[in-house]
């Protein structure tokens, strides 16, 4: 019994397919049934329902992509038992050899998943229901019957566009940034217990993670647009967020150097220093600017927040006994500086 939640996650996605998606697969898959129907007099058109089922992706690009996989792999299925049953027959130990002859050759020619699957699927099919005369030419007409439905009803239902959850996952990585900066300025700014520090870097190590799922929402953002009638109105807003992306990378690197530098070279003295002092104060003013570059310029607020962010810091007598300490975060809080104050005057 303690085992049946593991196993029932295992069996469910993390997030469901939005309903519109569902709705076009089985317009798709229906339409390519009866079209197929119609075209060939097929009472029973799997291979055109199975297409269509599988080239309705997220994307238009995903679904030529796809088109092509089923295609090639129909084909040389098709091709492969048409030979094989005109030679040998269709007993047992042929279908058995072509499934085995037909992963090697997908293996051999480097094809991708879907194709190397759908060889023997096509063979099997062919070999098993296959008993006329220009069998296997119709199911690779079929095939491309569903293929190109599948791609039609992707094009005109509404094609899906991904750039929401793009700008979502980079504002969540610079607000993250920007709360980073906070808990650096909260750690050097009154004396505090080593796993206070602990727990301050255990969590800019988070930003790795929020890094690469900014990179990866805005890669599908970029698929999703591609070829999507509907690109027009959301190109500006994801190169936008490239932009910050691009932007944010070098911080969570600064970010994180300076966090590992506190770790690594707290003492509960570090607060008493004139020059870590000021270091808090530009970390708290870096993370309002960074905080800024999030708000649209179009924002109705009735206060416009200003950047906060002085001149570079200077120290003319640094302590000796904690010089690699504050010159580390000297120097990192420099670039930071550097790159918030480039896109502020960007912005």
């Amino acid at each position: 019994m303690s085992d049946a939640p593991g196993f029932a996650s295992t069996l469910r996605a993390e997030t469901r397919s939005p309903l519109l998606q569902v709705l076009k697969t089985s317009l798709a898959a229906v339409t390519a049934w009866l079209l197929s129907n119609l075209l060939l007099g097929q009472p029973l058109p799997i291979f055109a329902a199975i297409a269509a089922l599988l080239v309705v992706q997220p994307s238009v690009t995903q679904s030529i992509t796809k088109g092509i996989e089923r295609s090639v792999g129909v084909v040389l299925g098709v091709l492969l038992a048409s030979a094989a049953g005109a030679l040998f027959g269709g007993s047992t130990w042929v279908v058995l050899s072509v499934i085995v002859v037909s992963l090697i050759i997908a293996w051999a020619l480097k094809l991708g998943s879907g194709s190397s699957n759908q060889i023997p699927i096509s063979a099997m099919l062919v070999l098993a229901l296959g008993s006329t005369p220009g069998y296997g030419l119709e199911r690779v007409v079929e095939t491309v019957i569903g293929a190109l439905v599948a791609l039609l009803v992707n094009l005109a239902i509404v094609p899906p566009v991904a750039t929401e959850p793009a700008h979502r996952a980079t504002t969540r990585l610079v607000l993250a940034i920007a709360d980073s900066l906070d808990d650096l300025a909260a750690a050097l700014g009154a004396p505090r217990t080593r796993d206070d520090v602990e727990a301050m870097y255990a969590r800019a190590r988070r930003l790795r993670e929020l890094q690469r799922d900014a990179d990866t929402a805005l890669r599908k953002g970029e698929e999703s647009l591609m070829l999507n009638p509907r690109r027009g109105r959301h190109r500006r807003r994801l190169e936008e967020d490239l932009a910050m992306l691009t932007r944010a990378n070098p911080l969570v690197t600064r970010v994180l150097g300076m966090a590992r530098a506190t770790r690594d070279h707290y003492d509960r003295a570090l607060p008493e220093i004139p020059a870590v002092q000021a270091i808090v104060t530009e970390l708290e003013r870096a993370a309002h600017d960074l905080r800024l570059l999030t708000t649209p310029a179009s924002s109705s607020s009735t206060t416009i927040e200003l950047p906060a962010l002085t001149a570079p810091i200077v120290v003319l007598h640094p302590d000796p006994a904690h010089w690699i300490v504050v010159g580390s975060l000297m120097e990192d809080l420099r670039r930071v500086r550097e790159v918030i104050v480039g896109a502020t005057d960007a912005a």
